[in-house]
């Protein structure tokens, strides 16, 4: 039985256990506490050191997702989460004031990591915020030295979070099914 481990980061709010809820086939483990400073205004929960699926895939195939948590204060997890990620899926609230201020900033925090592995990106809420579009995430992306697929993604979709992991997947493996 092959086991992988995939990473979901991004921002408070921009949908992580939201997305990791949504594909796992296991109820999720939530780190989540009553959000008690800033955060408390654009949510009354946040995760405080992870979530945690799995996604069963075909031939016994086992995806682990864990999600780490967006504020800086708990940033000491993101390398304690990473530790055998083969990937990062960087999901980001195209209604925040600067998302790629935050592009920029999930990129340059996880790095090293994006480096040994790889990294696909999710828009959410686009929806609400239509713009900035896509087109002018990779340009971003692109300044900040990495390549990468960016998909416009509903949270709460099975479908379009799939096809963000997915797209991780065959960037790990091409010959991969899902």
């Amino acid at each position: 039985m092959a086991h992988y481990k995939l990473i979901f980061t991004g921002p408070v709010g921009a949908g992580k256990t939201t997305a990791i809820s949504t594909l796992s086939d296991v109820p999720i483990v939530s780190t989540e506490a009553r959000a008690s400073d800033h955060v408390a205004e654009r949510k009354p929960r946040t995760t405080v050191a992870m979530d945690y699926g799995l996604l069963r895939l075909d031939g016994n195939e086992r995806v682990h997702l864990y999600g780490t948590p967006g504020q800086e204060r708990f940033d000491f997890m993101w390398d304690i989460l990473t530790e055998g990620g083969l990937g990062l899926i960087l999901l980001l609230d195209n209604t925040r004031p600067d998302p790629f201020e935050d592009l920029r900033h999930f990129v340059e925090a996880f790095r090293d990591f994006i480096k040994e592995t790889h990294l696909a990106v999710g828009v959410t809420r686009m929806d609400e915020a239509p713009l900035p579009g896509l087109d002018s995430y990779n340009e971003h992306l692109s300044k900040l030295g990495f390549a990468a697929p960016i998909f416009e993604v509903d949270a709460r979709s099975r479908r379009d979070v799939a096809i963000l992991v997915q797209s991780l997947l065959y960037m790990l493996d091409p010959g991969a099914r899902g």
